[in-house]
């Protein structure tokens, strides 16, 4: 199969210039984002505590935030309790504010399950709780991460991401300057947008039958707001690419 060159792509990402800035969907809980802003502004606090304090204050401390990666199935299945048993005795037990490595280590030492499991449990009851929303890191910030297996030379677009001009091209809305190694199988770029930072983007090429699986990931995101943005931004350039 003849592989499309970053001469193509480059031609395509601009092609979709400005789709995803006006392809973004409104979202209908807008008055409660704004409460969230309003407390933030008010207290200090970041934005996932503002959001979870406000529904704790509405529906009360017991109710599901949003949804565990792992299945019920599966949690139970390696580790002998469902989520409303895991969530009831890390209740009573270290507590939501006890910060996620202590959770973690209490979970493995106390009820015996294996390291990979109890940051399951621990990532699946700050979930549940509000404590984690999706996509955010323990550090408060946000990642967002978009797939693609495209027609492309994988050797001719990494040379791209690497020489300053040609990825410029390739992302012109997006100031980068390289952060990794030349050598790292994922390359990791500080990015800006209109001047400003706007986190870490990282770049990982997989082959992928004849093909290859291209993987952007956005770290360092402020807010979920800013991780649909960007989420959205970075589905419309890769569709631009292929």
């Amino acid at each position: 199969m003849e592989h499309r060159t970053v001469g193509d792509a480059v031609c395509r990402a601009r092609a979709g210039d400005g789709v995803a800035e006006h392809g973004v969907m409104m979202t209908t809980q807008e008055s409660f984002k704004k409460r969230i802003r309003a407390r933030m502004a008010k207290t200090g606090e970041r934005y996932s505590a503002a959001r979870r304090a406000l529904i704790e204050q509405t529906q009360g401390p017991a109710a599901w935030v949003s949804q565990p990666e792992a299945s019920e199935e599966a949690i139970r299945k390696n580790t002998g309790r469902g989520w409303e048993e895991w969530v009831a005795l890390l209740d009573a037990g270290p507590g939501r504010d006890a910060g996620h490595t202590a959770i973690a280590t209490w979970v493995r030492d106390e009820h015996s399950v294996g390291s990979w499991w109890a940051q399951s449990v621990t990532v699946g009851y700050e979930r549940i709780t509000g404590i984690r929303l999706p996509g955010e890191m323990t550090d408060g910030t946000f990642t967002v991460s978009r797939t693609r297996v495209l027609d492309l030379d994988a050797a001719d677009f990494r040379a791209a991401l690497l020489d300053d001009a040609r990825r410029g091209e390739l992302i012109p809305d997006v100031a980068t300057t390289l952060r990794s190694k030349s050598t790292a199988k994922s390359l990791r770029f500080d990015a800006a947008h209109d001047d400003e930072p706007v986190g870490i983007v990282a770049f990982a090429l997989d082959p992928a039958k004849d093909r290859v699986r291209l993987t952007v990931t956005h770290e360092k995101l402020p807010t979920p707001d800013d991780g649909e943005l960007w989420k959205a931004r970075w589905a419309d350039w890769l569709a631009g690419l292929g």
